[in-house]
């Protein structure tokens, strides 16, 4: 490898990081993927939730790419937007959080650029020798650690968040929730948001869409197990890890195969009691923790099972 892709200029990266292109491949990233049409249709989830979030969620996405830059990532991961997802999420956390306020866009910007140097933090300690053969992924983990601290730093100037649907019975929460679930991803509690959403998934890989659809179902059926209220089913709050879950293990860090479906819905089951403890346990947001702790351990556990296998 030449000096030259070993170190790429701080130029080069951040030209890549200011495109329209790569911006959108941030916002595909969310969910794995690298398509200009998925990372729009997800914009247009946010607009439809709110302008002034998706104005938070670009500001966050541009601070972290230029972040990247800034580190000297390489040009091409910027161009695949493999920056700009994580400062997109916190834009959203901040508009979730502090809605429009002053604070917020504060926390969008400074907490955008922040992703990087975690992100940098995460992929060296994955790289390190106990570590370094599961080659577990950093995922939206410098998400949740940026959007975390940010939450509570900023407790006093929180806005009121309280859902306002009122559910027709479990049906309706159940049927609901199977695009609600896709939404609140991105923090956004929407029907019309996660049909976006989930449009652009399949336009990116059918599979990666089935996989969606097969978590979010998996992951509200579980939380009505579990005992989960109708009203928070609804809003997607306990089903939308396990989408991120089951996209994961059947098309994306395990080869797609009979058994990697299988896995990706008992990953998406293993998520939802994961988030039912997460959110017993902690006062804020677990934001996307169920599907990443979940991940990284049914991945280790992968590499022992013959029939799953990275690509």
């Amino acid at each position: 490898m030449s000096a030259t892709h070993a170190a790429p200029s701080a130029a080069s990266s951040m030209q890549a990081a200011l495109s329209a292109r790569s911006l959108a491949h941030g916002l595909s990233q969310i969910f794995f993927q690298r398509n200009v049409w998925t990372g729009l249709l997800i914009l247009a989830a946010f607009v439809v939730a709110d302008w002034r979030m998706a104005l938070l969620v670009l500001v966050g996405a541009v601070a972290s790419t230029c972040g990247g830059a800034l580190l000297r990532a390489g040009a091409d991961d910027i161009a695949l937007g493999m920056h700009g997802f994580c400062g997109a999420l916190v834009g959203a956390a901040s508009f979730a959080a502090l809605g429009s306020q002053g604070w917020a866009w504060l926390v969008a910007a400074v907490g955008g650029v922040l992703c990087a140097p975690v992100t940098a933090a995460f992929v060296w300690l994955f790289s390190t020798r106990p570590l370094a053969r599961f080659a577990l992924p950093a995922t939206t983990a410098p998400f949740c650690t940026v959007a975390g601290i940010a939450y509570a730093l900023t407790s006093a100037v929180h806005v009121d968040t309280t859902p306002l649907h009122v559910t027709d019975g479990t049906a309706g929460s159940l049927a609901r929730s199977l695009l609600t679930n896709v939404s609140e991803v991105v923090l956004v509690s929407s029907v019309w948001g996660g049909a976006l959403i989930l449009l652009g998934l399949f336009v990116a890989s059918w599979r990666v869409g089935l996989a969606a659809v097969l978590g979010s179902a998996v992951g509200s059926l579980c939380a009505l197990a579990l005992g989960e209220t109708s009203a928070s089913i609804a809003e997607g709050l306990d089903g939308y890890s396990g989408v991120l879950t089951a996209i994961a293990l059947a098309v994306v860090f395990l080869r797609s195969s009979t058994a990697s479906w299988v896995y990706a819905a008992l990953g998406a089951a293993v998520t939802a009691v994961v988030t039912v403890l997460i959110n017993d346990l902690t006062g804020g947001p677990a934001y996307t923790w169920p599907y990443i702790l979940t991940t990284w351990v049914l991945l280790v556990v992968a590499t022992a099972v013959p029939a799953l296998r990275r690509p």
